[in-house]
């Protein structure tokens, strides 16, 4: 057993109880808190809350029947004062509007203390964060979004500088610089920030509201449920996010954010729910997170074109673990809106159930030479009722041009400012079971082909009562099932000890493939 202490505030910490499980821990355990029985736990990250501050905490684990089988000692962060919104004047009832209170709240605490959002029912619009803020929502408190479209704040996708010279980034949408309402928790420019609790944000979406004609902009593109711009040392623990209107979590040019113990609900067939999406950010930690919605789990972004070609700011550094990932499109995608590349993205010791796609890599001509997507690593990952588990497309059609010749076409095309790269993918100690449309399914440029593919100890088997479908969402690829490898245009594809198991038809299809190692 490894204890680990992941984060923690004046209120709060998280460990890491890793006995070699991927969410769930392999057995269940006893925690005591300055030998007081606290709790039983049985996820790998788990989090305490309640806590004094400023104070020593030993916290014991130990097997259900009590053998002793660590520690760890911590001492919480220090707290000058608590602000209650309700002290305030908050109703907490879920039909006053409570914006005001908690915003009065926020601007008005001070360092080293904490606004508390207690039980209750809290209808808002918009809440902003500030700098060195502590902001709890507890247990059984839970912020109702406004869902009255004249009623929330516009941001203009891009504001010009007085003197022509520069611009102001405000409002995103699917990676251009478009008008979006503001979110229902915003971070403009904020750092060293820690939003937690045991509490609920609702965003109140529905097909009555936001996910009615979801593809239409009416006043402006539909809000995230928290939206981090330009913001640094972000610490996000404990809390229930659920009926976002679009994307639930989306950081943005941000950095050194952590998202910890987070579960994030969306009904399966709402449209555009991603999870959380990393967009040009570096060093990301999602850790521990129960992912249960319509659309991609976790999708790495960095900008369409115009922004992936003006700032070059790729998402690197990211580190996925422990996470669960169920009923999305994909458990981890990069892209598709990539144009400033993916870079050093480690996934490891996950669960994907019933998602289409494990990981899923989406790009296309047009996305840019700066669309660099390398050492991306899947590893220690466990999967069921997985559609296709491994998917590389460099033929993504989205956007109004995503069908025309250039995009879709199989020859070779010239390699200029408009090419992407795909490089170095690693995937290895990997068991997918159940598996329905293809094991694996990758697809690059003839023109700039994927440099190099490893799959190491990866073993796939598909359901007795396999679905058909299509693989990967690219003109011209047809429906299947039981497919086993099917590899277009890869320098390099290194196979060692992979099994694939209930396959139809033949087992491995390679067309442009230069070197395949195979063992």
């Amino acid at each position: 057993m490894d204890i680990r202490l992941v984060m923690k505030t004046a209120r709060s910490a998280t460990i890491e109880l890793n006995d070699g499980g991927t969410y769930e821990t392999k057995e269940k355990y006893r925690l005591l808190l300055n030998g007081m029985e606290l709790r039983m736990a049985d996820t790998v990250i788990t989090s305490l809350f309640d806590l004094k501050p400023d104070t020593e905490y030993v916290l014991d684990v130990q097997s259900e029947d009590g053998a002793g089988l660590g520690n760890i000692s911590f001492r919480t962060e220090e707290e000058f004062v608590t602000i209650n919104v309700k002290e305030l004047g908050a109703a907490g009832d879920g039909v006053s509007d409570d914006t005001g209170f908690i915003q009065a709240a926020i601007m008005a605490c001070p360092l080293k203390s904490r606004v508390l959002i207690p039980k209750g029912k809290y209808k808002i619009t918009s809440i902003f964060l500030k700098s060195g803020l502590n902001l709890e929502i507890a247990k059984d408190a839970e912020l109702l979004a406004e869902t009255d479209r004249n009623r929330r704040a516009k941001f203009p996708g891009r504001i010009e500088s007085y003197d022509e010279t520069d611009e102001y980034h405000l409002g995103t949408w699917e990676g251009n610089p478009l008008p979006m309402f503001a979110g229902i928790i915003c971070g403009i420019g904020v750092t060293d920030v820690n939003l937690y609790g045991e509490g609920t944000i609702n965003g109140c979406a529905s097909t009555e509201n936001w996910w009615y004609d979801p593809k239409v902009m009416v006043g402006a593109f539909r809000p995230r449920t928290l939206f981090l711009n330009k913001c640094e040392r972000i610490q996000v623990q404990g809390l229930t996010l659920r009926n976002s209107p679009a994307w639930v979590i989306h950081p943005f040019f941000s950095n050194d954010l952590m998202f910890a113990n987070l579960s994030i609900q969306n009904p399966q067939t709402s449209p555009n729910t991603d999870g959380l999406d990393p967009e040009s950010c570096k060093n990301v930690e999602i850790m521990g997170v129960h992912f249960s919605l319509g659309d991609d789990c976790i999708a790495v972004k960095s900008g369409k074109v115009y922004m992936g070609k003006k700032y070059k700011t790729p998402s690197e550094n990211i580190h996925i673990s422990h996470c669960l990932m169920e009923n999305g499109h994909g458990a981890v995608t990069a892209g598709s809106e990539i144009g400033a590349g993916v870079r050093n993205m480690l996934v490891e010791k996950c669960r994907f159930s019933h998602t289409d796609r494990g990981l899923r890599i989406k790009t296309r001509r047009g996305r840019g030479e700066d669309s660099v997507l390398d050492e991306i690593t899947f590893r220690d990952i466990e999967m069921d009722n997985v559609m296709t588990p491994f998917t590389a497309n460099a033929f993504y059609f989205c956007d109004p041009d995503g069908k025309t010749e250039y995009v879709q076409s199989r020859e070779v095309c010239p390699v200029d400012e408009r090419t992407p790269a795909m490089k170095h993918f690693l995937f290895e100690n990997i068991h997918a079971s159940n598996c329905h449309v293809a094991a694996i399914f990758f697809e690059g440029l003839p023109e700039q082909k994927i440099e190099k593919i490893e799959m190491r100890n990866c073993s796939i088997s598909f359901a007795d009562d396999a679905r058909t479908d299509v693989p990967i969402m690219s003109a011209g690829v047809e429906a299947c099932s039981r497919k086993g490898i099917h590899a277009v245009n890869v320098k390099q594809l290194i196979l060692d000890n992979v099994v694939i198991e209930g396959a139809v038809g033949e087992l491995l299809e390679l067309q442009g493939v230069d070197e395949l190692e195979q063992s």
